[in-house]
C-alpha cells in the first residue's frame, strides 16, 4: 500500500540525513558555504526539517508547528546534536502524520494549499519525499566536497 511505502521512504531517507550530519569529520564544516555552494549542510537541514514539520506535521499530524522559514537558512552553528534530534523528532512526526492517513483519503486533496492551487495527497507526499531527497544528495555533496 502506498501509505506504507511513503512510511518506508520517508524513514529511510531521514535515517540518512541523520547518518550524513554524523559523517562529518568536523562539526564546524556543517556550516560551511563556498564558492557557488551558497546553502550549508546544517542549513539545508534545518530547511528539510522545517518543510517536513510544516507540511506533514501540521497537515496530517495536526502539530501546532509554526514554520520559520527564513530562519532555515539564517540560523547558523546549532550544535551536531541538537540537529540530530530535530532529525529524530521529525521521523516521529512523518510517521504520526502518515499514520493518520487512510488509503481512502490518498486521493482526496492536501489539507494545506501548498501552491497556487490545492494537490492530490499521493502528489504533494511524493512531492515532499523527492524535495527531501533533492537537498538530501546537496548534503552528501556537500559533505564530501567540504570536509576536508
Amino acid at each position: 500500500m502506498i501509505i506504507d511505502t511513503l512510511k518506508t521512504l520517508f524513514k529511510r531517507d531521514l535515517e540518512k540525513l541523520k547518518t550524513e550530519i554524523e559523517l562529518y569529520k568536523n562539526e564546524k564544516n556543517i556550516w560551511l558555504i563556498d564558492k557557488s555552494i551558497s546553502n550549508s549542510a546544517g542549513n539545508l537541514c534545518l530547511h528539510i526539517i522545517g518543510n517536513l514539520n510544516a507540511y506533514i506535521g501540521v497537515g496530517l499530524a495536526k502539530t501546532s508547528y509554526i514554520r520559520r522559514r527564513d530562519l532555515e537558512f539564517s540560523l547558523k552553528h546549532i550544535p551536531r546534536t541538537k540537529i540530530l534530534s530535530q532529525i529524530t523528532d521529525t521521523i516521529q512526526i512523518v510517521e504520526n502524520g502518515l499514520d493518520n492517513l487512510t488509503l481512502s483519503q490518498i486521493t482526496d486533496d492536501f489539507p494545506i494549499v501548498i501552491w497556487d492551487k490545492p494537490t492530490e495527497m499521493e502528489y504533494t507526499l511524493t512531492h515532499l519525499l523527492t524535495h527531501l531527497n533533492h537537498h538530501l544528495g546537496q548534503i552528501n555533496y556537500h559533505r564530501r566536497l567540504l570536509d576536508k
